[in-house]
């Protein structure tokens, strides 16, 4: 179901345990090569193709575009919410959910930056509502939802998510190859290996001077098809368990 096409009566009829999803992305550079909008369109392709084999299981909100995105603000064109105040619409939202009664609420994210403020926004709303056994809040970002994603195809060279990489400039090329400008020019830029297992503070002149980390040249219409295919599995097996669950273990 899509929050956007029904009416307020229809949603106050569902069952308070209709899980709801709160899509998340970000509109920022991809390199030289990729769309500002490239986490929003990917997400929300997502999230479309879940909706769809879910139907009337799950309730999905309208994609937040605007995400937790300053450390991409030295390229033109990015736009950002301050991070607290960003922190501050998510805590927003659920809250939102929660006083219109619903119970199972689930931030899909499509954006690296909004993990730690998604985290934040569902830690602070649990405590708040800390007498209540029946609130499931999560926080989910898409490529984690698949144990090994690079197994989706077996040309794939890269093993995880980068920015601007062979996985999100593939599964842009399957949206529109129009989109996607001289991808085969731009070169790698390496992962790197920033002070792991610490976890560094960056922005992302540190890492790269075009904006993209992986190897774009990589990328196929192909590739991107079947990384959308096993994304939707990962989105879709995580609903089913929220649907599932008994509204009160810890295990779902």
């Amino acid at each position: 179901m899509l929050l956007a096409e029904l009416t307020w009566a229809e949603v106050a009829a569902l069952d308070p345990a209709t899980p709801v999803v709160i899509p998340l992305a970000a509109l920022e550079q991809h390199g030289t090569h990729m769309p500002l909008f490239t986490d929003s369109m990917l997400m929300a392709e997502i999230a479309r193709r879940a909706e769809i084999e879910l139907q009337t299981q799950v309730l999905f909100a309208p994609l937040l575009w605007l995400g937790n995105s300053h450390h991409h603000l030295d390229f033109s064109g990015t736009l950002s919410a301050e991070p607290r105040v960003y922190l501050d619409v998510l805590v927003g939202l659920l809250e939102n959910w929660i006083a219109h009664g619903f119970q199972r609420l689930i931030f899909l994210n499509g954006h690296g930056g909004n993990d730690v403020p998604g985290r934040q926004a569902i830690f602070e709303v649990r405590q708040r509502h800390r007498h209540r056994s029946d609130l499931l809040l999560l926080f989910a970002t898409y490529w984690n939802l698949v144990a090994d994603a690079a197994q989706a195809h077996p040309d794939l060279k890269q093993r995880v998510m980068g920015h601007a990489c062979e996985w999100e400039t593939s599964m842009v090329l399957r949206l529109n190859p129009a989109w996607v400008k001289g991808h085969k020019t731009v070169g790698e830029v390496p992962f790197g290996n920033p002070f792991e297992p610490a976890s560094r503070g960056w922005i992302m002149p540190d890492r790269s001077s075009s904006g993209h980390v992986g190897d774009p040249t990589e990328a196929t219409p192909e590739k991107g098809e079947a990384l959308f295919q096993i994304f939707t599995q990962g989105t879709v097996a995580m609903l089913r368990r929220v649907i599932a669950w008994d509204g009160f273990s810890w295990e779902g």
